[in-house]
C-alpha cells in the first residue's frame, strides 16, 4: 500500500540494464538518465557507468552531450546530477503537470479535510508514477517522493489503477504475483484477481499494511470523461482509520477532478 518504501536503488537496474551491443543513442541516454533515483540524487562518472551498465567512455560522450543541452548538470566536484532542462520538459507532460494542475485545488481541499497524505498517481506501465504528494508535518512518514515509483499490486492507488488496466496487463501483474506483496488480506494471485474485481465493482480500493508504523489507504480512480487516467489516495495511521471516514471524502474528491478534467478536455476539443 502507500506506505510502503518502494522507490528507491532498484529503479535504475530494472529500467536503465545493459545497453545492447548497437543500441540507438537515445535508448544509451536514456539508460544514463535512469541511474538516478531518491537515493542516487549524484553520481561520479564511473557510478554513472555502473549503475546504467554503460562502458565508461561512452557514459563520458553522453554525459557530456547531455550537459550540453541541459539535461544534466556537472557540480563543482565533478559528479553529475539531473538537469533543469529535464524539469522543463517534464512540466509539458500532460499525464503529469497537466494532470496536477487540473487536481491541485481539489487535492488541497481533501489535504485540509484529513490532514493526512494525499497522492495522486499514474499508470506507468506494472507500476506507477506518483504525480503529486501532500503531506502534514505530523503526518506518519511514507518513503514515497514526487515521481517516485509505486508498486500495482501493494498499494492503494496501485490497486485502482491496475483494476483499471488493460486485461493483459492485469493477467501479467496477478500471474507475476507473489505472497506477501499485497496489502492485509491479499495473501495469492486468487485473492489478487479477486480484489480487482471489487476495485472495479465498488470504483475504490481500502487497504491495510501492517509494520512498525500500521497505515492504511482508500484510493479511487479518476476519469477522463470515460477512462481511468489516474487515481487519487489518502494515507493515514491505522489507529483510528476507518474508510466511512475517509472513503467519501476521496471518491468525491476524485469525481470532482474527474468532472473538471472531462470539461477541459471538451472545451479543448471544441473552443
Amino acid at each position: 500500500m502507500n506506505g510502503t518504501p518502494g522507490s528507491g536503488g532498484g529503479a535504475a537496474a530494472r529500467r536503465g540494464g545493459k545497453p545492447a551491443e548497437g543500441q540507438p543513442v537515445v535508448d544509451r541516454a536514456f539508460a544514463l538518465l535512469a541511474a538516478f533515483d531518491s537515493d542516487h540524487r549524484a553520481l561520479s562518472l564511473a557510478e554513472l557507468a555502473q549503475r546504467s551498465g554503460t562502458p565508461r567512455s561512452s557514459t563520458l560522450r553522453l554525459a557530456r552531450s547531455l550537459v550540453h543541452v541541459g539535461a544534466l548538470e556537472r557540480l563543482a566536484d565533478g559528479r553529475y546530477v539531473v538537469g533543469l532542462r529535464l524539469l522543463e520538459t517534464a512540466s509539458l507532460a500532460p499525464r503529469g503537470h497537466g494532470l496536477r494542475s487540473v487536481a491541485m485545488p481539489f487535492m488541497e481541499d481533501l489535504f485540509h479535510v484529513t490532514r493526512q497524505h494525499v497522492l495522486l498517481a499514474v499508470r506507468d506501465g506494472q507500476e506507477a508514477l506518483l504525480v503529486e504528494r501532500l503531506s502534514a508535518l505530523d503526518a506518519s512518514p511514507v518513503a514515497y517522493r514526487v515521481g517516485g515509483r509505486l508498486p500495482l499490486t501493494s498499494t492503494g492507488v496501485g490497486l485502482v489503477l491496475l483494476a483499471h488496466a488493460p486485461a493483459p496487463d492485469q493477467e501479467h501483474a496477478i500471474d507475476a504475483y507473489e505472497p506477501g506483496q499485497g496489502p492485509v488480506g491479499i495473501a495469492t494471485a486468487a485473492d489478487l484477481r479477486r480484489a480487482l474485481a471489487e476495485v472495479r465493482r465498488g470504483d475504490h480500493a481500502y487497504g491495510r499494511q501492517n509494520g512498525p508504523r500500521p497505515l492504511d489507504t482508500v484510493a479511487a480512480p479518476v476519469r477522463d470523461g470515460h477512462d481511468v487516467v489516474a487515481a487519487l489516495s489518502v494515507v493515514a495511521p491505522s489507529t483510528g482509520f476507518t474508510d466511512a471516514g475517509y472513503g467519501p471524502a476521496v471518491r468525491a474528491t476524485a469525481r470532482a477532478i474527474s468532472r473538471k478534467l472531462a470539461e477541459d478536455i471538451q472545451r479543448t476539443a471544441h473552443p
